[in-house]
């Protein structure tokens, strides 16, 4: 499956190399586009694709809902024993796939792809390389298998796909609920190109939600740093007051504090409570989202399902 969103430049090179990749690898299959509520021609070309090619299914939503939730419904409606997320803007490269089907033939349940190489530049590529040695230190215990630089490109097999589609949670971070899982996984290196044509679709706003989503929805970590700050300035405080009466009853020393120091004072201890309600917040705010049980994403149109 491939979420797509204002592809119109791409979607047919894509299908294309896909179909050339698994009419070669697999005796049947079947792609399902998600449309995440382009505004361009993407979606007519995909229901041309239909037309052609009956293996070709779509799934349209009613306005853009996120990659994430593009990726959920593509799983949701995938029936075959083995799964494939793939982006529909040609940087993971779809040649990869039969590797993936080679070891899931082997063994393993989950195959994700580990990008070796990005051809995007420096600043991008470190801000990811930081985040994933980030995450795999704040995650929960029950994550210690999670895989350094592998995103969502990925075959899971049907059981783990299952899994997944009964995970409740609306921050769905793909790498995590993999990870969280299970079962037997193992990683193929390959280096990830750069865009067929168009522009990128994560800008870095998305990408510091999408890191947002995945430290906040699979680690307390940030919660037990702000005690930890907040403890080392009620401890800073505690040594302040001692170090004032030592010099006033020993040293008999009389005067004021500085105005800087002392403004100084004030505006640390007010970043670390803001920090602290700023991180407070994060979680409720994802625990809101949760409680209103409003539907993942909505469908406008269906093809071929």
């Amino acid at each position: 499956m491939a979420p797509v969103f204002n592809e119109e430049a791409v979607v047919l090179e894509f299908y294309n190399r896909i179909k050339k990749v698994l009419e070669e690898a697999v005796d049947s299959f079947e792609i399902i586009f998600v449309d995440d509520g382009s505004q361009d021609t993407t979606l007519q070309k995909l229901k041309d694709l239909h037309s052609s090619d009956s293996r070709i299914k779509v799934i349209s939503f009613s306005r853009n809902f996120g990659h994430a939730m593009a990726i959920s419904a593509g799983i949701e409606h995938a029936s075959g024993d083995a799964v494939v997320v793939i982006d529909g803007d040609l940087q993971d490269p779809p040649e990869v796939v039969p590797e993936f089907l080679k070891k899931w033939e082997e063994g393993s349940q989950v195959v994700y792809g580990i990008r070796r190489k990005r051809k995007e530049w420096f600043g991008k590529r470190l801000a990811y390389w930081a985040f994933y040695r980030i995450f795999r230190k704040l995650a929960f215990a029950s994550l210690n298998n999670v895989p350094l630089d592998a995103g969502d490109f990925c075959l899971m097999d049907r059981r783990v796909v299952e899994v997944i589609k009964n995970l409740p949670e609306r921050n769905r971070f793909l790498r995590g609920l993999r990870s969280w899982a299970g079962f037997r996984q193992s990683g193929v290196e390959y280096e990830r190109a750069s865009r067929f044509a168009g522009s990128t679709k994560y800008p870095l706003r998305k990408l510091i939600k999408l890191a947002a989503d995945g430290i906040f929805s699979f680690s307390y970590i940030p919660l037990r740093i702000a005690t930890f700050f907040g403890l080392l300035v009620a401890a800073a405080a505690f040594a302040g007051i001692i170090f004032v009466l030592y010099l006033r009853l020993v040293k008999g020393l009389v005067g004021t504090v500085g105005y800087y120091s002392t403004l100084i004072s004030i505006l640390f201890i007010g970043a670390i409570q803001l920090i602290g309600i700023g991180i407070l917040g994060e979680y409720i705010a994802r625990i809101y989202e949760e409680v209103k049980h409003r539907p993942l994403y909505v469908v406008k149109e269906k093809i071929g399902l």
